[in-house]
């Protein structure tokens, strides 16, 4: 039987960087993977060009039942570390929008980076592992695997991730492993996700598939959030959106305003002493796109009118439609498309500072398969990263 210091599960950031630190630190290391190739959702992220972090991570960016877990490891590792690794690495890099930071070429430069961090490790990497079974005793851990003998170590970490892209091998091993082991799993669900829409809103929706427009979407809880939005032949996607979705629950509405940043009345007041005889279709298409414009005016939303005939009342449910449109979803496209899943190990039974299970020993839990959910933009590979130091940090 092979022994080792530290077995990881899961060779994505989470699994990749803490195998590569551990193993610098001396610990003989197995990384195992389900997957043909490691970091896969690392590859396919920021469309292919890898959000890798956020400049303005902070623990406010996270959701979890538990919300001061995040802040330990967040403070331990920060964006500005995983930043000068980069940095040292030679990858350029770009802030996008909102502080996230995109490598100028390709995502794969940030998996040859930690898979250079694990060759300085000397950690052992083996793909199309499976663990049909896994038991603990006095000696340690003993994973027996698909094709090849039993494995054995004093220390587990469970970096298997969550259920969202499971295109991408995602499964519920690690809540399966938390659960043998006597640990709570907060429910699961998809999050960073679009949202499917209700008949017969959809039905005109559809019709705007492809357009984009800057707006700011507000929960049924009050948490706002101020980008694009998508409208898909699904539903409604785009930055705000999936935003939004992390703090939505089924049955509630959303609140969507299509132009945060210019106050209708005004602009309606304005265009009136100027061009009275402009049509009010004319004018909103200087705020909006002209197809979108067509469809409000097909929900009816949109008086066919001229400026000087726009009554007061008119104009007032126009300002409340365009400010305020209440949109109840009908759902998400669940995890097929969910950047990440929200929920996982109840960080109440998880030490902040080493991400051990307080009641069993050796055992750890880091990165998606935890509950700790960050905003769209880098920030859960930032806790992917800063969960991984402090766990290989302990080991």
């Amino acid at each position: 039987m092979e022994k080792y210091d530290v077995i990881i599960v899961g060779a994505g950031a989470a699994g990749l960087f803490c195998a590569a630190r551990a193993g610098q630190r001396g610990r003989r290391v197995l990384l195992l993977d389900n997957g043909k190739k490691p970091g896969r959702k690392i590859l396919m992220s920021g469309g292919g060009r890898c959000n890798f972090t956020n400049l303005y991570t902070e623990p406010a960016a996270y959701l979890s039942q538990n919300p001061h877990f995040c802040k330990s490891a967040l403070a331990r590792y920060t964006q500005w570390d995983f930043i000068d690794l980069v940095s040292r690495y030679g990858i350029a890099y770009h802030e996008k929008a909102l502080g996230q930071l995109f490598c100028d070429d390709s995502a794969g430069q940030i998996v040859d980076l930690l898979l250079r961090e694990c060759e300085q490790g000397r950690v052992t990497l083996r793909l199309r592992s499976e663990v049909l079974r896994l038991d603990r005793d006095d000696s340690g851990y003993t994973l027996q695997l698909n094709g090849m003998q039993d494995v054995q170590a004093e220390n587990l970490v469970i970096a298997s991730g969550g259920l969202s892209m499971p295109g991408l091998g995602a499964t519920p091993f690690g809540y399966k492993i938390a659960a043998q082991f006597g640990l709570s799993v907060h429910p699961t669900r998809a999050a960073l996700v679009p949202f499917t829409l209700h008949k017969p809103l959809l039905d005109t929706v559809q019709t705007l598939a492809g357009v984009s427009v800057p707006v700011a979407i507000t929960a049924q809880d009050g948490t706002v959030f101020k980008e694009a939005l998508l409208f898909t032949h699904r539903g409604l996607s785009g930055p705000a959106v999936l935003q939004t979705s992390s703090y939505w629950q089924p049955g509630e509405h959303i609140t969507v305003d299509l132009s945060p940043s210019a106050d209708l009345n005004t602009v309606i007041n304005d265009e009136r002493l100027a061009h009275p005889n402009q049509s009010l279709k004319n004018t909103l298409a200087k705020l909006l796109p002209r197809r979108l414009v067509d469809v409000l005016q097909t929900l009816g939303k949109v008086p066919d009118a001229t400026l000087k005939q726009l009554n007061h009342r008119q104009q007032s449910e126009l300002a409340a439609t365009l400010h305020q449109w209440r949109i109840q979803p009908n759902g998400t496209e669940g995890y097929r498309t969910a950047e990440v899943t929200q929920g996982g190990v109840d960080t109440t039974q998880l030490s902040s500072k080493t991400m051990a299970a307080r009641e069993v020993p050796c055992l750890y839990f880091i990165g998606e398969v935890v509950d700790v959910t960050g905003w769209l933009g880098g920030y859960n590979f930032q806790w992917a990263w800063s969960s991984a130091w402090a766990c290989a940090e302990a080991l």
